[in-house]
C-alpha cells in the first residue's frame, strides 16, 4: 500500500492483449484507422440501441480471446460494467461467454474500475488471467438520461458526445518477472478516487462535474508516490473534454501542480473538433476505453510513451437522481502503465 489512496505492485499484472470496436463516427475521427472493428449500423443488426451495445462488448472479448490465443474456459474472472441500468450491455453481452462475472458501476471511470480491480486480483493471486472491458452507445446513453433522438433538441457547447464503442484488455499474471514480456505494457500500480461533489447539476456539462473528483485522483497519486507530474510521459484523462480540461488545469494549478504540459484527454482525443459535431468532445464509458485500446496503449508499445498515467473519469448519476434534482458526484481512477 502506498499513502492512502494507493497500491504498487512488486509483480505488475502484464496487458497481453487489447480490442476496440467503435461505430461510424467514431470511425472517422482521428483514430479511425486504429479500432480493431468497425461496426457502421448502429443498430449492429440487432433490434433495439440496447442490444446493438451488448454486441459491442461481445465482439471486444471475441477479439481478446484470440489475439491471446486463449479459449473462454482460460480466463478467471470478467470485470464489466456500462452506462444502463442494471448493466444491462454487459450481462446480456457477456452471457454466452460464461465466464466468472464483476459487474461494476464507475460510470465513465469504467475502465479504469475493472483495470485496478482486476490487477489486485491478478497481482494478489486469486487469477491467472482477467479480463477488463467497457462500453457505451449514444443512442442508448441519450435515451436513458437525456431526450430521444426523434426529439431532436439542440445540445449546448458544454455537452459531450457518447462514444459508441467497446474497449478491453487481458490482464495475465507474469511470469519469470515479467521475462518474455518485452515491449509489453503492465500495471505498476493504482489510485483509487474518492467521491468528489462540487453540487454541479446541469447534466449536459460532463466536464464540470467530473474535473473536481479528477484533480483530487491527481494529487493522491502524486502524494502517494511521492513523484510530480513530470514522472509521467503522459497523463490521459478520461472524458473531460475540452470545458473539463480547463477546469481540471486550473485547480492543480490551485494545488500547486502545472500538470498543462503533459495532460491529454481522451475526449478530446477521439473526435475532432473542427470537422466533428461534437461540441466539447467525447464522453461515456467507450471514450477512455476505446483511446486506451486503440491509440494509448499502442503509443507505448511502438515506444513512444514509457510511463503513462491513466485515469477515466465518471459522472455518477442516475435518471432517478437528475429528475430529483440532485448534484452530480465525479468519480476517477488511476492506473500506472508502464512498458516492460
Amino acid at each position: 500500500m502506498m499513502g492512502k489512496q494507493s497500491v504498487a505492485y512488486t509483480e505488475p499484472p502484464v496487458i497481453t492483449a487489447r480490442a476496440s470496436v467503435a461505430g461510424k463516427k467514431e470511425m472517422e475521427g482521428p483514430l479511425g484507422r486504429l479500432f480493431d472493428e468497425i461496426v457502421e449500423d448502429p443498430m449492429a443488426g440487432q433490434n433495439t440501441w440496447e442490444e446493438a451495445e451488448s454486441t459491442l462488448q461481445e465482439k471486444v472479448v471475441q477479439h481478446l480471446l484470440k489475439k491471446a490465443n486463449v479459449s473462454a474456459q482460460d480466463v478467471r474472472y470478467i470485470l464489466s460494467g456500462d452506462l444502463l441500468g442494471q448493466l444491462i450491455a454487459s450481462s446480456f453481452g457477456l452471457a454466452k461467454f460464461q465466464i466468472p462475472f464483476f459487474g461494476l458501476f464507475g460510470a465513465c471511470s469504467t475502465m479504469g474500475e475493472g483495470m485496478a480491480l482486476g490487477s489486485m486480483l491478478v497481482e494478489g493471486g486469486c487469477a491467472d488471467r482477467v479480463i477488463a472491458i467497457t462500453s457505451s452507445h449514444f443512442a442508448s446513453a441519450e435515451k436513458q438520461f437525456r431526450f430521444p433522438l426523434e426529439y431532436g433538441n439542440q445540445r449546448p457547447l458544454s455537452a459531450t458526445w457518447t462514444v459508441t464503442g467497446s474497449g478491453g484488455v487481458m490482464l495475465e499474471k507474469a511470469v519469470g518477472n515479467n521475462a518474455g514480456y518485452s515491449g509489453k505494457i503492465c500495471i505498476k500500480g493504482v489510485t483509487t478516487g474518492k467521491i468528489v461533489d462540487y453540487g454541479v447539476k446541469d447534466s449536459l456539462n460532463m466536464g464540470a462535474s467530473m474535473a473536481p473528483a479528477c484533480a483530487e485522483l491527481l494529487y493522491a497519486n502524486l502524494t502517494d508516490f511521492g513523484v510530480g507530474a513530470d514522472y509521467y510521459d503522459r497523463i490521459f484523462t478520461g472524458d473531460l473534454g475540452y470545458v473539463g480540461q480547463r477546469i481540471l488545469i486550473d485547480l492543480m494549478k490551485e494545488k500547486g501542480v502545472d500538470i498543462s504540459k503533459v495532460h491529454s484527454d481522451c475526449g478530446m482525443i477521439i473526435f475532432d473538433q473542427d470537422t466533428q459535431d461534437t461540441h466539447a468532445g467525447g464522453s461515456g464509458c467507450g471514450c477512455a476505453a476505446v483511446t486506451l485500446c486503440a491509440y494509448i496503449l499502442r503509443q507505448m508499445e511502438e515506444g513512444k510513451y514509457k510511463r503513462v498515467l491513466f485515469v477515466p473519469t465518471g459522472a455518477l448519476m442516475s435518471p432517478v437522481s437528475f429528475n430529483e434534482g440532485r448534484s452530480i458526484p465525479g468519480i476517477a481512477h488511476g492506473i500506472v502503465l508502464e512498458r516492460i
